[in-house]
């Protein structure tokens, strides 16, 4: 594929991605008030920012600490959290298998919902792999760049944003803005009532605690449906194809 083309799926992720950044700034601006708040330096907030690149974890993390959670519970919870990257990551495999090492790296450290998001749906997926590789640095590299400034603009504020404009409340809205979007199959709609309806039910539990409930019981859902509820739009998709 030439130069040309990879340029225009690279900007094309670029495009992509850019409507979403309307749920990422209030999300990253969350992210660095609430770490000001908390009496966590600028740089450290930043650290966590640049190592974690997970807002939904570096959020829950902090509710934890402010809510004296003992470590291991912060540990778990923020693991729990970042395990739905290990399912996203089974779809870019195959993908960035044949790179180097130093060239897989950098792009699985990017991976976001967003990510997922927009690089996993059929029309993005029915391209070619020089296509998909490209668009996906694209979208993962705008989104990483998004996310740190809209956390550095966070830090700069810090609790200064009033709290009648309800950021926080555009967090629930763009996942579930993508929720959405990436629900093509009837297992992920199973999943997502499945995850929903613990979320809601075990809200009450100690830490957050509910919400790996939910977790846990999506995931067992999804993996205890039959094999042709998984894999019959594969097949579809495949057919297609040829």
């Amino acid at each position: 594929m030439s130069f040309g083309n990879h340029r225009t799926q690279f900007w094309l992720g670029v495009r992509n991605l850019l409507p979403l950044v309307s749920g990422v700034l209030p999300f990253g601006l969350i992210a660095g008030a609430q770490g000001v708040s908390l009496g966590m330096t600028p740089e450290t907030i930043m650290a966590m920012t640049l190592l974690f690149f997970a807002g939904s974890a570096q959020l829950a993390a902090y509710q934890l600490i402010q809510d004296n959670a003992p470590f291991v519970i912060i540990l778990v919870t923020s693991i729990v959290v970042n395990l739905r990257f290990a399912i996203y990551s089974v779809t870019f495999a195959p993908l960035l298998a044949p790179l180097r090492k130093h060239q897989r790296w950098p792009i699985a450290y990017l991976l976001s919902d967003q990510v997922y998001g927009l690089c996993a749906i059929p029309e993005q997926m029915a391209k070619s792999d020089g296509e998909r590789l490209w668009y996906l640095i694209g979208v993962a590299s705008s989104m990483w760049l998004s996310w740190v400034l809209s956390v550095v603009a966070g830090v700069a504020v810090g609790a200064s944003i009033p709290a009648e404009w309800s950021l926080e409340f555009t967090i629930p809205l763009a996942f579930l803005a993508m929720l959405v979007a990436t629900i093509t199959r009837p297992v992920m709609l199973v999943v997502a009532i499945i995850s929903g309806s613990c979320a809601v039910l075990f809200q009450q539990l100690p830490y957050n605690s509910g919400f790996i409930v939910a977790i846990v019981a999506g995931v067992s859902v999804g993996l205890l449906m039959p094999d042709n509820q998984r894999t019959e739009p594969t097949k579809a998709h495949s057919e297609e194809k040829c």
